[in-house]
């Protein structure tokens, strides 16, 4: 199997020694060469892993009193500790080692117990906020980790309905923006009037209305940051919702990307007062259109920020009903151009100004013209489209359920993409992304047998992937060059932007290298 590259052809998974040639007696430091000469020329997309990985070293290893069925993983912003959450306890962990167990018990049941599985971690306010089943009761509580004196420590309790679902199976998410805590959860224990909602902090609490989505499953939320503009700061919330489509060869799950003003402060006391004035929606496309292959299942989504949101990319994960997953990568920048650009569904006559959708300073003095048509037809025409239009970035047979993406500075000085994608079976995938083409460069075990992975966090400073599993939460280290480490060629033929080749063999990327330079030679068929 060959690679081609301005039509020359060199091996893919493999390099002759004859084609290497080490000059040893030249120490130069010639970053470029091993990413520019040998990277570049040997990269090619692969659907099999090219190292089968395992690592069972019990420093990397956190495990569990008990099996669970749910974890929750939030990164600390202040402490750079990892919050864990399991039942009726947060864990903070630090090194792989358990510095504060936050045990959290409901006083208002006069010391009766009841079970309590955290279903949220957030940084809230200088605090953390945690919320939890309760016994089918759910609970927040507001923990201050600066107290020395445990009994201290919580702060606060506040009533979780809406915030918590009332069991880990069902469906929720959080986010925290500029002091406020937007959460997705049931109202009611049968899991039912799940929507997204504005909850806690500064701003006063907005709802959806019920119309607008039906069943919906909600993925991930997040905020565009736009330092030169605040006022037209937005949060778009990712989730797939019940195809309201009868015939009988439509899919039964529609991918959404909805979009509202982080601003928004609902409408005037007669017309949707506590209800989003700027909601609105679109269909999210990944698909093969040639082949009529569409994938509807929105599984997972992790977002690329950018100092400029026009350049964040979103990568979804998504799966089919013919066990075939795919990631479609969608520019931020377009996304956002088709809520501002598309027509309405179902709507013919002549748009308002200010349009629907559109951020003002006080959304409650809004026209009820503009206010009904976010009401009755909150849909965008338009399809929201990958940025490859014309296929999903990866397609795999291999069943994915969670996506994180690490953006590396190599030793060419410089950027890639490296993708890491959780089997069902608990092994992660280390995936780079050079133009537009995949290459797997390993595939990594964890747990001594199939797991599912629970939960999912990327800590791209200390290039760290904590992942949760029923019974142990587990660190791959992302810079473990050392898996390379028996030759050059294996360094360079590993594709890792991670890692280099220097005089102390295939080390990670840190402080000053010096690169042996190298020569590939070329066969031209």
């Amino acid at each position: 199997m060959y690679c081609c590259r301005n039509e020359t052809f060199i091996p893919f998974f493999a390099v002759s020694m004859s084609r290497v040639l080490y000059h040893t007696g030249m120490k130069l430091v010639y970053n470029s060469l091993l990413f520019g000469s040998c990277f570049l020329s040997l990269f090619c997309s692969g659907a099999i892993p090219r190292l089968m990985l395992r690592q069972d070293n019990s420093r990397h290893q956190l495990i569990y009193s008990k099996n669970v069925s749910h974890t929750v993983l939030c990164l600390s912003n202040a402490s750079g500790s990892l919050l864990l959450g399991t039942i009726n306890s947060v864990l903070e962990v630090n090194d792989g080692r358990v510095v504060e167990n936050f045990t959290l018990t409901d006083d208002e049941d006069n010391g009766s117990a009841c079970e309590t599985v955290i279903t949220l971690i957030e940084e809230f306010q200088n605090n953390y906020f945690v919320c939890g089943t309760n016994g089918k009761q759910p609970r927040c509580w507001k923990l201050d980790p600066r107290k020395s004196n445990h009994s201290d420590v919580v702060v606060e309790m506040i009533d979780g309905h809406g915030i918590s679902p009332y069991k880990y199976s069902q469906n929720s998410l959080s986010l925290v923006v500029a002091g406020d805590l937007y959460a997705a959860a049931p109202l009611f224990l049968d899991g039912t009037s799940l929507q997204f909602r504005r909850q806690v902090g500064n701003q006063n609490q907005l709802w959806m209305y019920d119309s607008w989505i039906t069943a919906p499953t909600f993925i991930s939320a997040f905020v565009a940051s736009r330092q030169e503009d605040s006022l037209n700061e937005k949060i778009y919330i990712l989730f797939r919702e019940k195809n309201t489509d009868r015939i009988p060869e439509a899919d039964p799950w529609i991918a959404r990307v909805a979009r509202v003003c982080k601003n928004d402060k609902g409408g005037p006391k007669r017309f949707f007062q506590h209800i989003w004035t700027s909601f609105l929606k679109a269909r999210l496309v990944c698909a093969n259109p040639g082949e009529s292959l569409y994938f509807n299942n929105l599984e997972d989504v992790f977002v690329l920020h950018s100092v400029d949101w026009k350049k964040s990319r979103v990568y979804a994960l998504f799966s089919s009903n013919w066990n075939v997953t795919a990631v479609c990568i969608y520019s931020l920048a377009e996304l956002d151009d088709i809520f501002e650009n598309s027509t309405f569904k179902g709507y013919n006559e002549d748009i308002p100004n200010p349009r629907p959708g559109t951020c003002v300073k006080d959304s409650t003095s809004l026209p009820i013209h503009t206010m009904r048509i976010v009401r009755d037809h909150s849909e965008m025409t338009e399809w929201v489209q990958p940025i490859q239009k014309h296929a999903p970035f990866y397609i795999s047979n291999k069943k994915y359920t969670k996506v994180a993406v690490d953006r590396v500075k190599a030793s060419d000085e410089k950027m890639y993409n490296v993708l890491l994608l959780a089997t069902d079976t608990g092994t992660i995938h280390k995936i780079l992304e050079h133009d537009s083409k995949v290459f797997i460069i390993s595939e990594t075990r964890l747990c001594s047998g199939p797991a599912p992975v629970l939960s999912m966090k990327l800590d791209s400073g200390k290039r760290k992937l904590f992942v949760g599993y029923p019974g142990q939460m587990s660190v791959l280290d992302l810079q473990r060059c050392q898996d390379y480490n028996t030759s050059c060629e294996d360094c360079v033929l590993a594709r890792d932007p991670y890692c280099a080749w220097t005089e102390n063999g295939c080390s990670s990327q840190k402080g000053e290298f010096k690169i042996y330079p190298l020569v590939i030679r070329t066969h031209v068929q």
